[in-house]
């Protein structure tokens, strides 16, 4: 009678532990000053971190994503896609590889750029990754994860080919959208990636430029829809034209700035006029947006110039529907299920 008691009760424990166990995709959107670190944590504790930030600051930006990763019970990295070899990207990856282990990093291939400075990020990145596995991504591979898929839609300066599931549709904004000069730097080569968790969709395309964010939704949208959407490039005007921010449709913009990086009113408005848009978060306070162009001080993370580094948190369950929360203030707002 006893131990059927005992195994009734760790029955009992058992279903509890599962009903409150984690169910959501938590993204936290790490403040690193104008670069990137975005960071993916699946409810199995899987982990994606986009970028790992700028190099050199006493290895600041190392420390706030390892902060975040402990915060979401992580002891590795599971995967670190760097989406193109620039400073404020790919960094900070040797310093924070030298102090958090990483499992598999993933690239679009060998950086591109030449010169000095581009041989040092590139000898850092390589000493970083010396011990670990390395995925190099097409357009239409995948990360292989196992609650969430992860599609790459640009690498390397080439895009998917096709079209996702519920992506393809005529995109009326082409007509009237015209082309920058062509972009020769690692930016146009960025790996962006489209993210869905049941019904949840988010696209992150690294400092993807102009005239490539043209080409992959004209003159048909080849994504589709999403309901988060980074903004490309922290929010700078060579990038994020409204013929791809318009055709996203995203319900929440996040625009990981710094407070003079990115920002700019030109891309802010393109954001803002979004059709369907209900908010723009901003990691920063930009100050080239002055009064106009900057969100309500609820919906931003840092208002100060210098800042503690607070950041933005987007929690997504499977049926759609997700929470932003703001670090600095605690603020978070629900966005139900379509």
């Amino acid at each position: 009678m006893r131990t059927a008691t005992i195994a009734a009760a760790l029955l009992t424990l058992g279903l509890a532990s599962q009903a409150s166990a984690k169910s959501t995709l938590d993204i936290y959107f790490i403040d690193v000053e104008g670069g990137q670190a975005t960071l993916l944590v699946t409810p199995k504790k899987e982990s994606l971190l986009v970028d790992a930030g700028w190099p050199g600051f006493d290895g600041r930006d190392a420390d706030r994503i390892i902060a975040a990763a402990r915060k979401a019970g992580l002891s590795k990295i599971d995967y670190l896609l760097v989406t193109h070899y620039h400073r404020d990207h790919v960094g900070g990856v040797e310093q924070l590889a030298g102090k958090f282990p990483i499992g598999t990093f993933v690239d679009h291939g060998k950086n591109m750029e030449t010169g000095k400075a581009a041989e040092d990020l590139s000898a850092s990145y390589e000493r970083a990754m010396a011990k670990s596995k390395h995925l190099v991504l097409s357009p239409g591979g995948r990360i292989p994860m196992k609650d969430v898929e992860i599609t790459a839609v640009s690498a390397n300066g080439e895009l998917l080919a096709g079209n996702l599931a519920g992506g393809g549709k005529a995109n009326p904004m082409c007509a009237g959208a015209s082309k920058k000069d062509a972009d020769p730097t690692e930016n146009a080569r960025s790996l962006g990636v489209f993210v869905r968790f049941g019904k949840f969709r988010f696209v992150d395309l690294g400092d993807l430029t102009w005239n490539k964010e043209l080409e992959l939704v004209c003159p048909n949208n080849r994504l589709g829809q999403v309901d988060v959407y980074l903004t490309t490039h922290h929010g700078m005007d060579m990038s994020g034209p409204a013929a791809i921010v318009h055709a996203l449709a995203p319900r929440v913009a996040i625009m990981n700035n710094g407070a003079r990086k990115g920002g700019s009113p030109v891309a802010w408005k393109a954001v803002k006029s979004s059709p369907g848009l209900e908010d723009l978060w901003q990691v920063h306070h930009a100050v080239a947006g002055g009064n106009e162009t900057n969100v309500g001080e609820d919906l931003i993370a840092n208002m100060d110039e210098k800042c503690q580094g607070f950041g933005l948190m987007v929690s997504a369950e499977k049926n759609g529907a997700f929470g932003v929360t703001n670090q600095r203030s605690g603020k978070s707002k629900q966005y139900a299920a379509r």
